[in-house]
């Protein structure tokens, strides 16, 4: 299983995550979210649904049915309803706190954390280290001036 960390510094998170989100289902992966808090949660379920003119993310939470059939489930828990292949933790989520919970079957755990941001920048840092100290493999993503990913560690 891979730990990537994506620092955003030039697009906000609600512009990154759809074409990332995409990214996992071409590759065949389901997708859970897992988000610090209840009111981004409901901002996020919308957004997935109106993000584009041309285009939604089908997806659903724990107030929907059929959690298990969802391409995408949001969260702001632990549970993985739908054998979900990457996991996005966002706004404030914590990765080390899910690594206690059994993790099977996960390619890709993302980080996502707005460098623009002092308390994000600041998790991020401290995340990166508590899990470099527990051995993980972590690879570390930086958007470049015309917003492209580049890997830096």
């Amino acid at each position: 299983m891979e730990i990537w960390f994506y620092h955003l510094t030039r697009q906000p998170l609600d512009r990154v995550l759809p074409g990332l989100i995409e990214k996992s289902l071409e590759r065949k992966w389901s997708v859970v979210i897992q988000i610090g808090t209840q009111e981004r949660m409901k901002a996020l379920d919308a957004l997935l649904w109106t993000y584009s003119d041309s285009s939604f993310l089908a997806h659903g939470t724990d107030q929907d049915e059929d959690a298990e059939r969802q391409p995408i489930y949001l969260t702001t828990g632990f549970e993985t309803p739908n054998a979900a292949k990457v996991r996005f933790f966002v706004d404030g989520a914590l990765i080390a706190p899910f690594l206690t919970q059994p993790a099977a079957g996960f390619e890709r755990l993302i980080l996502m954390f707005d460098g623009n941001q002092d308390d994000q920048l600041v998790s991020a840092r401290q995340q990166w280290a508590q899990l470099k100290q527990q051995g993980l493999a972590l690879a570390y993503w930086q958007q470049d001036e015309d917003g492209r990913w580049q890997k830096k560690a």
